[in-house]
């Protein structure tokens, strides 16, 4: 799992590249995740276009980072997800609670 990440007009913005698998990389997105949090970003947005497999421990990051934000009173959303991750958000029910946007766009309209 890669990403990159930026924050504006105090929203974090990731973009997920690769394969939502979790492992070792997911060390480095919780600091960062942290570190805007504890600058005082509320607000996140998770990018989903170039994910085109998540397994299990890749759905215990989206849960994870949502948890962050919704324990600091925040909110964090995704957008883009392909065809066959939203099956898997659905089957999972994960798109009941983790609001899912076509794109960014929308989801900063939605803030």
């Amino acid at each position: 799992m890669k990403f990159s990440g930026k924050i504006e007009k105090n929203i974090l913005f990731i973009k997920f590249e690769g394969d939502l698998l979790g492992a070792t990389d997911n060390l480095e997105l919780l600091d960062y995740i942290n570190d805007a949090i504890n600058q005082g970003v509320l607000k996140a947005i998770l990018d989903m276009s170039d994910v085109k497999y998540m397994n299990s421990s890749g759905i215990g990051v989206l849960i994870t980072v949502y948890t962050k934000f919704k324990n600091r009173s925040g909110e964090a959303v995704v957008c883009s997800v392909a065809d066959s991750i939203m099956k898997l958000l659905i089957m999972t029910k994960l798109d009941s609670v983790i609001k899912i946007y076509p794109s960014s766009e929308i989801a900063i309209s939605k803030f």
